[in-house]
């Protein structure tokens, strides 16, 4: 189960680095300015506080694990349609806002899952290894999102990526 975990926290750092990094160069190869980008990260920001309190006032009601499965299969969910949505500065801002709300709300159920299997006695260490994990993704999302950048011309390929992923974190953190 600690693995699995560690296998979800890559999946966010892959989706919410390569996210942060290449959504501004995305979206200006799809015509928008720099200002559309610059709000959407901003929006992230804002909205990223909500959704972290929020999953972190869930997790005292609810399943960790299925809070997990939700937050990953919802990232999954909102790419899709985001890829699928006629682009524009709006549909951009919705889409911000709402990875916002799913940005760092991993955060809350996955230090509370390690802290209710193993305690708090190794939890610094332990957390440590998960966010390793999240560190790995987060290189991985970057890095896959440049080089098939530069061999196709286009994020599509590391955006069904990151969609895929969404999916596989959700199934298992189930």
């Amino acid at each position: 189960s600690f693995r699995l975990l560690m296998a979800g926290y890559f999946v966010c750092g892959f989706q919410v680095v390569f996210i942060g990094v290449h959504m501004p160069s995305y979206l200006k190869d799809k015509g928008l300015s720099p200002q559309v980008a610059s709000y959407a990260l901003a929006l992230i920001g804002l909205f990223n506080v909500v959704g972290t309190y929020a999953a972190g006032v869930l997790g005292q009601k609810l399943a960790k694990r299925k809070i997990l499965a939700f937050i990953y299969l919802a990232r999954a969910v909102a790419i899709t349609v985001f890829l699928l949505a006629p682009l524009t500065p709006v549909s951009v801002y919705i889409f911000a806002s709402v990875m916002g709300l799913l940005w760092l709300s991993t955060v809350p159920p996955t230090n509370a899952i390690v802290a209710q299997i193993f305690g708090v006695a190794h939890f610094s260490m332990l957390g440590g290894f998960v966010f390793f994990s999240h560190q790995i993704g987060s290189f991985m999302g970057v890095w896959l999102g440049g080089v098939l950048y530069d061999r196709t011309g286009s994020y599509d390929v590391v955006w069904l990526i990151a969609i895929a992923l969404g999916v596989l974190a959700a199934l298992v953190n189930l």
